[in-house]
């Protein structure tokens, strides 16, 4: 098939009691001078801004934007004012600590703001523990069970495969912390994720912070309008050992829709229970290492960012991450005085000098909350190779930008209960109907980047290759069918399929459909890609080339039907299609071509639900 371009569819004032240890100190003061007047104002005066006219569904992929509602202006995020007599900050490593000149160290000023959890204490040379985030998590829990109306609880939500306890703080004002409860109050859901690269600890301190200021801070008026959960640490294990992998040597941010880790599963069920409008990934990301090796330069950002770039990706949710979320993250960054720029990384291969945004794989935590119909943003700090250097700042970096994420996401709560439930509708309305893509790929161009001199500190200007993922090449396209039946032993996959909260269909009685069957053409082995290189992961996949054979499909009882008509429709085609390398066939999670198919007309079935 000829490459074409698909472009992506984008294109209540309150004075909180003082907590019993300071989480935010000036420099040379011990007051908690938090400048959210304007966040409060902001929410209280909040009012609807309604959306337009929904357009009829066409199920065409490159269907033409409309214009959303105007950008609110922006509001400041978690912001400290600057001291006028505050002593000189701490000075910097000694000689040799720093991976960079002095020069290069003195672009990054801590903030005017200490921020205070266990690991960021000063002598401190760990991060937080895994046992100090569950002793930190119930101690907020218990302090805002005090608060009237503020509902807080710890779940357990699994375990590593060290058997370390993963755990989410949920926070709201609905009548309990459970599933339904949360669901009952009609507003937006937030789900913060930190720390799935366990060499990656800023996002974890952060979201410490923000969990705080949320129970017992300034942060507390959102929770007039938002439900927020917090998962401050999803790999304890690569953090104990400081590795970015999982135990089992695995990517846990590559497993998002194969779900082969236990902590990639308890973030799936925690997202299936409770249906997070936004969802929020903070990560780090390398300073210096292939970067000072293929450009002779140093990372210059405080903040990368980006939203879901894989291929279904409903037009109205990137069109949302844009104007209502990416926009005013940037402002409230740039306000701190804080720099950002798109996600971007590059491979392994030193030859290879080509620089990329963030993939395009339907694989990562991003791109599948995504493919789940939430809003999901990542923020990478400037923090792989450099150990604690600069911590503040990284910290303050997340805690502002989170804070933007959560401000927008009150603002914008009358609109997002109406953006969601539209969305799952029209995707659910596509089945049978005209072309789902299969496979794309970002598009090659060019671009002027922007890093530092490793010895000057000055800013130098790189020109790179670019692959740019806001315009996605078709590679590969398919009539969407009206759903998939699955051979009685797909079991594996039919569980993990239900783990994402897809419905599964069991047959109950013989029956035949009309479909296509897949015919192997061609085969190979190989090992799963990304944008750095090869994904660390469990094992070799297979390579299939295929070709569609139309055919009457014997549908015996204790087989399955996955029914396109429902809100997760394009999770399922990632997950079915069986010749990318993201499949379940692929990866050997459905063992053999003959354990699936695609069916082209409803079919008349008896079906039963699965318990």
């Amino acid at each position: 098939m000829t490459k074409t371009d698909l472009p992506l569819r984008m294109n209540r004032p309150l004075s909180p009691p003082e907590p019993p240890s300071l989480l935010l100190r000036h420099h040379g003061t011990a007051s908690r001078a938090v400048v959210l007047l304007p966040l409060l104002l902001a929410l209280a005066a909040c009012t609807s801004v309604p959306l337009p006219p929904w357009p009829t569904p066409t199920g065409t992929v490159s269907a033409p934007a409309p214009v959303l509602a105007p950008v609110p202006a922006p509001i400041p995020a978690v912001v400290v004012q600057p001291v006028p007599d505050r002593p000189a900050l701490a000075p910097l490593p000694p000689a040799g600590a720093a991976p960079y000149s002095a020069a290069v160290a003195a672009r990054f000023p801590a903030p005017s703001v200490i921020y205070n959890t266990p690991g960021l204490q000063q002598g401190r040379s760990s991060f937080t523990s895994n046992a100090e985030i569950q002793t930190w998590l119930r101690e907020l829990s218990t302090a805002a069970s005090r608060s009237p109306g503020l509902k807080a609880a710890v779940l357990p939500i699994g375990q590593s495969q060290r058997g370390e306890t993963l755990e989410a703080l949920v926070l709201t004002r609905a009548a309990g912390t459970d599933a339904a409860a949360i669901a009952a109050t009609g507003h937006p859901t937030v789900l913060l994720v930190g720390q799935q690269h366990g060499d990656e600890p800023a996002g974890t301190e952060a979201l410490l912070v923000v969990a705080r200021e949320l129970t017992q801070g300034l942060l507390r008026p959102v929770l007039e309008r938002v439900n927020v959960i917090i998962v401050p640490r999803a790999n304890p294990d690569g953090s104990a050992a400081g590795q970015r992998v999982t135990t089992g040597g695995l990517d846990m941010n590559r497993d998002h829709l194969l779900l082969n880790t236990p902590e990639a599963q308890a973030l799936a069920r925690l997202a299936r229970d409770y249906h997070p409008t936004v969802v929020v990934d903070a990560h780090e990301y390398t300073v210096v290492g292939r970067f000072l090796q293929k450009f002779g330069t140093v990372q210059k950002y405080d903040a990368l960012l980006q939203y879901a770039t894989t291929a279904n990706i409903p037009e109205f949710l990137t069109k949302a991450s844009e104007e209502w979320y990416r926009r005013p993250l940037v402002t409230a960054l740039q306000a701190q005085g804080l720099s950002t720029e798109w996600y971007y990384t590059t491979s392994t291969d030193l030859a290879d000098k080509t620089v990329s945004m963030g993939g395009t794989q339907p694989d990562t935590g991003r791109n599948v909350s995504g493919l789940k119909n939430a809003v999901s943003l990542l923020i990478e700090t400037r923090g792989v190779g450099i150990a604690r250097l600069h911590i503040q700042r990284r910290v303050h970096t997340h805690v502002t930008a989170i804070s933007s994420v959560l401000a927008s996401t009150a603002q914008r709560a009358s609109e997002l209960g109406q953006l969601q439930p539209y969305i799952e509708k029209e995707m659910s309305a596509l089945a049978c109907k005209d072309e789902a893509v299969i496979e794309a790929a970002p598009t090659l161009t060019q671009k002027d980047l922007v890093m530092l001199d490793p010895v000057t500190g000055a800013d130098r200007t790189v020109k790179v290759e670019w692959n740019s993922a806001l315009t996605l090449r078709k590679i590969k396209t398919r009539v969407r069918p009206c759903g998939y039946w699955l051979s009685a032993g797909s079991r594996t996959a039919v569980e993990r399929l239900r783990l994402h909260g897809v419905q599964v269909l069991r047959v109950a009685e013989p029956a035949s459909m009309l479909g296509d069957l897949y015919r192997e053409t061609a085969r190979s082995a190989g090992v799963r890609q990304d944008v750095r290189g090869s994904i660390a992961d469990a094992g070799q996949i297979v390579r299939a080339e295929v070709a569609l054979v139309r055919g009457v499909i014997d549908a015996p009882s204790g087989s399955y039907y996955v029914p396109l008509n429902q809100p997760l429709a394009n999770l399922v085609i990632a997950a079915l299609e069986p010749d990318t390398q993201s499949s379940y066939f692929a990866n050997r999670l459905l063992d053999s071509l003959s354990s699936t198919a695609r069916v082209l007309s409803e079919p008349s079935l008896r079906t039963e639900e699965l318990p």
